[in-house]
């Protein structure tokens, strides 16, 4: 008996800081997990990649992705880690790598309205406007409440508009 009561004992003193860490983590809401990509922890340098594009230091974060895909990998988080070097190459202004990456995720996991996105933002870069307008839609239509979309499609409609006007001259 005294067994028991010492297991019972010894087992609250160790669930118990483990439980009352758990209480401290925010709870990820849905409006959490479809404003960011999220990746495992299985593979530690695409997520330290990931956390180097959010804090925008390119070229770190794709030095890690790279390392990153080296490594075998869930077919999602490649899909997604493609999708991030897609973002990253797009942010330095260098929309054909971007349109590269993005177009391999896409052959991965085609339901990835990011990589959409992210391909859009790249075609827009390069003035390819129908191309772009088109992932642009079928990112919304994976995604209908992503914040994004509205942004872009803005700088692309201010863009395009900008070339139409025309100046007269008056004497």
């Amino acid at each position: 008996m005294a067994r028991i009561a010492l297991w019972g004992i010894a087992s609250c003193l160790m669930l118990g800081p483990a439980l009352a860490q758990r209480s401290n983590v925010p709870r990820l809401t849905q409006e959490q997990a479809e404003s960011r990509t999220v990746l495992g922890v299985g593979n530690e340098y695409l997520a330290a990649g990931a956390e180097a594009l959010r804090v925008k230091e390119y070229d770190e974060g794709i030095r890690l992705t790279k390392l990153g895909l080296e490594r075998p990998t869930s077919a999602r988080d490649r899909a997604a880690a493609l999708s991030n070097l897609c973002a990253a190459h797009a942010a330095k202004n260098e929309p054909d790598v971007a349109i590269a990456y993005c177009s391999e995720s896409l052959g991965i996991n085609d339901a990835n309205w990011r990589a959409y996105s992210n391909r859009a933002y790249a075609y827009y870069l390069k003035r390819m406007f129908e191309e772009a307008d088109a992932d642009l839609d079928t990112a919304l239509s994976l995604n209908p409440s992503a914040r994004q979309m509205p942004q872009i499609r803005g700088m692309m409609n201010e863009r395009r508009l900008r070339g139409r006007v025309t100046m007269e001259e008056h004497q």
